[in-house]
């Protein structure tokens, strides 16, 4: 096919995609968009948004869907993406909507909220640990979605939440707390490999799953840790059980998702998973 000819056709191809107002290309903080677009291009083409490359599979002859997540953090309005396909670079917006996050207000023992030199030193390597792991290779193609919640019980706070502690703001809630009873079981949500297993300061005990395409799960504040590294585990598989190590004013399971390091509401996989 000659090169006029691919870009007279995918020209038309986002010629007829919806406006970028569209409920389909657009996503509150913390969601995921998908998009999609026909090419006619033998090998995979690049998607890229927000400074980043985006996981893309192949729905049918020259037709390509993909994964664009969106951090808590993204500012609201419109933003660029980019379809790359032998040599040619087209683009389509997206739209990010400001996310209705919950104001949590806790008390917490002096102790629980400030820190000592040598203990902020541990908070910051540990954090520093945990983030690397999130941008380990893992070779698998797992569905953007999740169908299972690593435990069962109420969601005591949910993600995008403003802590307020003792008085103070901190970061907002990167994740979703499910408060169960201390030994209910932790179930990874998706089959990955475990890419990190520790006793963290904050955190308590806590497993990084890694589900391959970028997408990761983090566990924390578990009573106990039945996984090791680089083990492969299945969907539903024991991980551990829920506890209050770490920074914990009760027990509960702390479960944050990172999809290309971006901070991802895990709702948005769970409701992705819920889709026929």
């Amino acid at each position: 096919m000659k090169r006029s000819h691919i870009l007279c056709m995918l020209a038309m191809m986002f010629a007829g995609l919806p406006s970028p107002s569209a409920s389909e290309i657009s996503a509150e903080q913390g969601g995921i968009i998908v998009l999609e677009a026909r090419i006619d291009t033998s090998h995979p083409p690049v998607l890229q948004c927000m400074g980043k490359s985006w996981p893309v599979e192949k729905v049918d002859e020259a037709r390509w869907k993909g994964w664009v997540g969106i951090d808590l953090a993204t500012p609201a309005g419109s933003h660029a993406c980019q379809w790359q396909a032998d040599g040619l670079r087209l683009s389509q917006n997206i739209t990010v909507t400001k996310g209705h996050f919950r104001i949590s207000r806790i008390q917490v023992p002096r102790r629980m909220a400030e820190f000592d030199p040598r203990t902020l030193e541990r908070i910051r390597g540990e954090i520093r640990v945990l983030k690397s792991s999130y941008r380990v290779h893992v070779e698998a193609s797992p569905p953007i979605a999740m169908k299972l919640l690593p435990a069962n019980g109420p969601e005591s706070t949910p993600f995008g939440a403003q802590r307020i502690v003792n008085g103070q703001p901190r970061s907002p809630h990167t994740g979703i707390d499910i408060a169960a009873p201390e030994g209910t079981p932790v179930m990874a949500p998706l089959a990955g490999k475990v890419l990190y297993v520790g006793n963290m300061y904050l955190n308590g005990n806590t497993v990084v799953i890694g589900h391959g395409r970028g997408l990761v799960s983090v566990l924390s504040h578990m009573a106990d840790i039945k996984v090791s590294e680089n083990q492969w585990v299945k969907a539903g598989e024991l991980v551990g059980h829920v506890g209050q190590t770490g920074r914990a004013t009760g027990p509960h399971l702390h479960w944050s998702v990172r999809f290309h390091e971006a901070r991802i509401n895990p709702h948005a996989l769970l409701d992705a998973g819920k889709q026929p």
